[in-house]
């Protein structure tokens, strides 16, 4: 059980406890495809950006790990997500907020009984499933980037059910309504954010792939 009063009264220090190299030593240890690779390191960039862009930029390497940690567990254990998690990251000695903060995305969802307090944990909440969905809808255009994609265009992806199914709408909704925002706004920040780690991105997984 997690200590939830305890969280919220240290939340405002946001401290991992690990570095951001150890962050990432430890995802790789429990993920090897790149598809999760690409998503944990999408959302990494775009908690960072938001952290900057909402005013707690002194927090920003905390936002940053979080997204990257946010499904260390699902690869293996995706029957358990977000309740595996808190086993692996108190063996690496990972906070008690990291732990809360990397679990709270799946409150209603998975079991976790982290509930989004913090205004990061909101926002990861709301862009996990938002941003799978951009990057889907980027990968059917000719450039297969986020550089040119549109709200317009991914709002029209959002409603049509077919396309990536698998896609949690209730979820985009529930972290919209947290955060306070108009959905318009959540879809144009998250697209400015990947858009300015994409390339970063696409060389971790170029250097991530064996060459034939």
């Amino acid at each position: 059980m997690l200590r939830i009063d305890i969280i919220i009264r240290t939340m405002s220090t946001l401290r991992a406890s690990i570095s951001r190299e150890q962050a990432w030593e430890l995802f790789l240890k429990y993920n090897q495809d790149h598809f999760h690779i690409q998503h944990a390191l999408t959302v990494e960039g775009i908690m960072r950006r938001f952290a900057e862009e909402l005013g707690y930029g002194e927090d920003a390497d905390f936002w940053g790990v979080v997204g990257l940690l946010h499904d260390i567990d699902f690869e293996k254990h995706p029957n358990e997500h977000c309740l595996k998690a808190p086993e692996l990251l108190r063996s690496s000695g990972a906070s008690e907020e990291l732990i809360h903060a990397v679990c709270s995305h799946g409150y209603g969802l998975t079991g976790t009984d982290a509930k989004p307090e913090h205004q990061m944990e909101k926002a990861l909440f709301a862009i996990d499933e938002l941003s799978g969905l951009i990057w889907a809808a980027a990968l059917i255009r000719p450039s297969k980037s986020v550089q040119d994609i549109e709200v317009k265009s991914v709002k029209k992806k959002l409603k049509a059910l077919n396309f990536a199914a698998g896609c949690n709408r209730e979820v985009i909704a529930q972290g919209t309504a947290m955060l306070g925002w108009e959905l318009d706004a959540l879809i144009e920040k998250t697209i400015l954010a990947m858009r300015s780690c994409e390339a970063a991105i696409n060389a971790v997984i170029e250097r991530l792939t064996p060459v034939a």
